[in-house]
């Protein structure tokens, strides 16, 4: 099976970060609208940031085993600061980031081992400078204060319900691809031991599991469209995208459907988009940064599928922080 679908989907995902990191967590679109037009690019983050709930939050490590803030903790407690403040135009939130860990991790050692890479994820996480987001989701606090009270990297994971989940899917299907793992129930299988390692939730790996066989679907040479269409499990979450296209994307991805992160709405609302511009990378990628919301996690999903459909034009992968240090096997450089 052709690697080049997977290397796509992986950047694809990357680039939709990248290219929603200024407006994530925008719940007001008016004032994304007002803070930075219409997208057309990557864009640089600005504060203050109207939407921004760091001021109702505050972030106290247990000890140092669970402090993956550092300095960055000053932040919280501030109205109007940026999740995402210090990076720049082009550059992937922290999610991202660990999903280009990944694919690297797994290629050097050439198979994927949940246990070792919950101990790379502890190291990175741990290591200072490494990463330069000033908000971390709940699920990677909630683990370091379960590192930090002392248990095992591969017993810290908790209950959670939040697309961000699917953040490292494309990127573990890109490295399996590399070193030979095509067959779907394989694949499903590392991907539900990876994301159960920090989401042990039945919506996370149900999506989990979906988006893999999409996936593997468009790398298998089918048409999106018919993918999304066909497949049995996607039948209820896909009727209503016919009527829906009817309204601008706003209305459904903000009235018919939470922007928010909750599974599985925030799952449908992807595969929406994903659907409404099937043969448009570049515009998919765009319409779910501006619908606002937890559109950097929706953008593993929206912008995975679309790149591996539809491949991702060199001009997005020429901005992308990340695209150099990938070296992706099938994709232009």
């Amino acid at each position: 099976m052709p690697t080049d679908s997977y290397q796509n989907a992986l950047l694809g995902a990357l680039v939709a970060d990248a290219v929603a990191m200024p407006v994530h967590w925008y719940y007001d679109t008016a004032a994304l609208d007002r803070d930075y037009g219409r997208l057309q690019g990557y864009a640089a983050p600005k504060n203050p940031h109207p939407d921004s709930i760091l001021w109702r939050s505050r972030y106290t490590a247990r000890n140092e085993r669970g402090d993956i803030l550092r300095e960055q903790a000053n932040y919280w407690g501030q109205r109007g600061v940026h999740y995402h403040q210090f990076l720049a135009a082009g550059e992937n939130t922290i999610n991202f980031k660990l999903a280009a860990e990944l694919y690297h991790f797994v290629l050097q050692q050439g198979a994927y081992d949940t246990a070792a890479w919950a101990d790379c994820y502890v190291d990175r996480m741990l290591t200072d400078g490494w990463h330069r987001d000033t908000y971390v989701e709940e699920y990677h606090r909630a683990f370091f204060d379960n590192y930090a009270r002392g248990l095992k990297p591969t017993d810290c994971g908790i209950d959670d319900i939040h697309i961000g989940g699917l953040s490292q899917v494309p990127a573990l299907l890109a490295a399996l691809s590399r070193i030979g793992v095509s067959e779907l129930d394989a694949q499903r299988e590392y991907v539900e031991a990876h994301v159960r390692l920090t989401h042990r939730n039945r919506h996370v790996s149900q999506a989990a599991a979906t988006l893999t066989e999409i996936l593997h679907s468009l790398a298998a040479g089918r048409e999106l469209c018919a993918i999304l269409e066909s497949t049995q499990t996607l039948d209820r979450m896909t009727k209503p995208f016919t009527t829906w296209a009817s309204f601008p994307d706003r209305t459904v991805v903000g009235r018919h459907l939470s922007p928010a992160c909750y599974l599985p709405e925030s799952f449908q609302a992807s595969l929406y988009l994903a659907w409404r511009y099937a043969d448009d990378f570049s515009a998919g990628v765009l319409a779910n940064a501006h619908c606002g919301g937890d559109n950097c996690h929706r953008g593993a999903v929206v912008g995975a599928i679309l790149g591996a459909a539809n491949g991702v034009p060199q001009t997005w992968l020429n901005g992308l922080s990340a695209h150099s240090k990938l070296k992706v096997e099938g994709a232009p450089s």
